[in-house]
């Protein structure tokens, strides 16, 4: 019974999602709460569970909002414009060459595994270029959460914190025998970067772009620039971001410290300061109130054990004499099962089963773990609406969550089934 309400509960909250009767926010909340008063569990133990799942998603969130305030007072002092520049110059109003140069972009700045920050750094440098271009406002968050998704293997993204958690290991024995299938990976998502790029070549042609960012500046843009802190701000970026690799303070803690030096160094007043915080008000709530809304979803599913009763059934249907293979449908299901499960429910709830029942097989458990990165909440990450990153991509990139799945969630697949097919033929993992 727990399982079906948890199949009804996802399919439901995709269904409203996905045809725009409910919002994201609306649908977070409300479709999990109704099913669980369907399940026979009361209003009491509903709103314990609520308060569980916000907060186990409080640090995610307490990160985001000041990771955003961070990121969105550097964009404002002018730290990225000379980004901006440098593609605009080689690229030369030629749109293939911008779509490789953001897959690129994207996975150069995706090293530090994380999500929000290389959202808000790419997007924001490259989307004066397509809308000047006139190209097609989908491609940019496609080939953004492509070049990230297949990055997101980096050791110490969450994802692979979380597989290397509950597998036991280390990246050695986890990481090392997928990197084929990453670096196959890598190429796909440039050849998709290419495809998209031709395709808009031949629609649009090679534009003389005459485009001079600092030109484009508003009057308010240009008074807040601070170009006399270039160096401080991009010293001071690039340690945050080693210091947050490194892993030597909290995440949530550094990005608190780093958003109060860097709007204490570059707007020393208070009125200055209130007026930046007032700017990015409304992309900070919008991102913390979906975040808290997706722990509300994750804390009822967890708490009334939908999730491990869709584990189980799951692991039920998989008769014995085809149990080998098992690491195969997980590398497989993996990128689709993003837009269902959180992560934390996926690594921590599902994963454990499928492990158990890998052994029970005589199957090398370790292959359930290498299955599950190539795809669930790596190149799904971005495309799930239970990633609160994901409403960061959309939410700049001014396209609607519903749009860029359709668009993008083809390419996403074609990365994972890449991906565990070289991962099969390497041996990484076995049928």
């Amino acid at each position: 019974m727990l399982s079906i309400l948890g199949f009804l509960t996802i399919i439901v909250f995709l269904s409203l999602i996905l045809t725009r009767r409910l919002s994201v926010l609306l649908s977070l909340i409300i479709v999990p709460v109704v099913f669980a008063l369907i399940g026979g569990f009361g209003p009491k133990e509903i709103g314990e569970m609520i308060l569980t799942g916000i907060r186990q998603v409080a640090p995610t969130g307490i990160l985001l909002v000041f990771a955003v305030l961070y990121f969105a007072i550097m964009i404002d002092t002018g730290l990225f414009d000379p980004i901006i520049k440098g593609i605009i110059n080689l690229a030369k109003g030629d749109p293939l060459k911008i779509t490789l140069g953001t897959a690129i972009l994207t996975m150069l700045v995706h090293l530090d595994g994380d999500g929000t920050a290389t959202f808000m750094i790419t997007i924001t440098a490259l989307l004066p270029i397509y809308k000047r271009l006139g190209m097609n406002k989908l491609i940019l968050p496609c080939i953004v959460a492509l070049s990230a998704g297949v990055m997101h293997l980096v050791p110490w993204s969450g994802t692979l914190a979380r597989a290397l958690n509950v597998m036991k290991t280390d990246p050695a024995h986890l990481l090392i025998p997928v990197l084929p299938a990453m670096a196959f990976g890598i190429l796909w998502v440039l050849g998709v970067a290419y495809w998209l790029g031709r395709q808009e070549r031949g629609r649009l042609g090679i534009v003389h772009l005459d485009y001079d960012h600092q030109r484009e500046l508003s009057e308010n843009q240009r008074q807040i620039r601070r170009p006399q802190l270039f160096w401080f701000n991009a010293i001071f970026t690039l340690l945050l971001i080693a210091t947050l690799i490194l892993g030597l303070v909290p995440p949530a803690a550094l990005f608190i410290m780093g958003f109060a030096i860097a709007l204490l160094v570059n707007y020393p007043s208070q009125a200055e300061q209130r007026k930046r915080l007032q700017d990015h008000a409304a992309n900070v709530f919008s991102v913390s109130v979906i975040i808290f809304a997706a722990g509300v979803f994750s804390g009822i599913l967890l708490g009334t054990k939908m999730i491990d009763a869709m584990a189980l059934s799951m692991v039920a249907v998989i008769p014995k004499e085809h149990a080998g293979y098992l690491p195969a449908l997980v590398g497989v299901t993996g990128m689709p099962l993003s837009l269902v499960f959180t992560p934390d429910a996926y690594y921590f709830g599902v994963i454990p089963v499928l492990k158990t029942a890998a052994t029970h097989y005589g199957l090398n458990s370790i292959e359930i773990g290498r299955a599950a990165i190539l795809g669930q909440m790596t190149t799904g990450f971005p495309l799930s609406p239970l990633t609160a990153s994901t409403f960061v991509l959309v939410g700049l990139s001014e396209v609607e969550l519903a749009d860029h799945q359709k668009f993008t969630f083809k390419w996403a697949l074609g990365t994972t089934l890449i991906m565990t097919f070289i991962a099969i033929l390497t041996g990484a993992i076995h049928i």
